[in-house]
């Protein structure tokens, strides 16, 4: 992930894009849509199911309080980017992997050793749709991880480049 200076700040989450990362966070929009998080409490949503150690280790290891998230559906007739949140918390034990009714059951985890962890994430706002295809048509974006062939995680870095270029491109106001 590149890190370079990015053009704008956003005093609102008190930080400047130096400071900042960005990341595309995938969610299937019956699970939770970027509208289910602006009507949540705060508007903001736990981050839950995550079930991939890639994934996981980007939550744990590089996801900081205010960096940027590309709130993007997935699993929908009409895959792409429908809104812009911040990363609102830090790791906690994700409680989806304790519950037997749960679709994202671990029987392997424990209290006393989770395995799977979540983070809250706060829309910003929704965005006019970006679907797939128009990120694809863009060739200054071609090297974005979500558009490498194969790429299927649920969370990926964004560099600041790609960042000020979606966010110019949704009508700025990040």
């Amino acid at each position: 992930m590149t890190q370079g200076a990015a053009t704008s700040t956003l005093p609102e989450w008190g930080m400047t894009d130096t400071a900042r990362r960005y990341w595309l966070m995938k969610s299937e929009p019956d699970e939770c849509s970027i509208d289910d998080a602006l009507a949540a409490p705060g508007a903001t949503v736990p981050w839950t199911g995550v079930r991939n150690y890639q994934a996981r280790n980007f939550m744990r290891d590089a996801m900081r309080v205010g960096d940027g998230v590309l709130f993007y559906h997935s699993s929908c007739p009409e895959p792409g980017i429908a809104g812009l949140a911040r990363i609102a918390s830090t790791t906690r034990a994700d409680p989806t992997q304790f519950d037997p009714a749960s679709p994202y059951h671990d029987p392997k985890a424990t209290p006393e050793k989770p395995r799977w962890l979540l983070l809250d994430v706060q829309a910003v706002r929704k965005t006019r749709p970006m679907p797939l295809a128009e990120l694809r048509r863009r060739p200054e974006l071609a090297d974005m991880q979500v558009l490498q062939k194969g790429s299927r995680l649920s969370i990926t870095p964004v560099d600041a480049a790609h960042w000020d270029r979606i966010v110019a491109l949704l009508g700025g106001g990040a």
